[in-house]
């Protein structure tokens, strides 16, 4: 079950590098008490797995901290590869699939608390989903961050009732 601190960070920094952690506890825990079998499972027709949103949870996060630091992103994929986002292959585990993204957490955290402003801004790629040209700011970086890790922390609560009856909320 996620934790909310009990140190309330009373600045707006602070705020949302709280919520961004409180939405990667909840993916982490969903996976809690699972082996890799049964991590890696797919119990709905969805194409997601546990083990995989965790991976593409992490890698998502650096990808955006590398496009916000203006520094190339070491996880892009080929089109054909595309798919090895979203699931663990041959040397990969739960456990350093965790560490990876531990390690990821603290960069984004040193790195937001590192720039002078969140209205500090950086440019999107080229993209259809994204108007051109477009800058967004590191409040937004955050904020996206939120929503991506609740959008599949909701996932993985269905796949891991799915796999076991086990509730996030009890």
């Amino acid at each position: 079950m996620a934790q909310v601190s009990t140190e309330v960070p009373g600045d707006e920094r602070g705020t949302l590098l709280a919520f961004v952690e409180a939405q990667r506890a909840a993916l982490r825990e969903a996976a809690e008490g699972l082996d890799e079998e049964q991590a890696a499972s797919r119990p709905s027709v969805s194409e997601l797995s546990l083990s995989g949103l965790l991976k593409h949870a992490a890698e998502c996060e650096l990808g955006w901290l590398r496009m916000a630091q203006g520094r190339p992103d070491e996880t892009i994929r080929s089109e054909a590869d595309w798919n090895e986002a979203f699931r663990l292959v041959e040397g990969e585990s739960i456990p350093s699939v965790l560490a990876y993204w531990d390690g990821v957490a603290r960069e984004t955290e040193a790195f937001i608390r590192a720039v002078p402003s969140l209205d500090d801004s950086f440019p999107l790629p080229p993209a259809p989903w994204f108007p051109q040209d477009a800058k967004v700011s590191m409040r937004w970086l955050l904020l996206h961050l939120v929503e991506e890790f609740a959008r599949h922390a909701g996932h993985a609560d269905i796949i891991r009732e799915s796999l076991d009856g086990t509730r996030a909320m009890g």
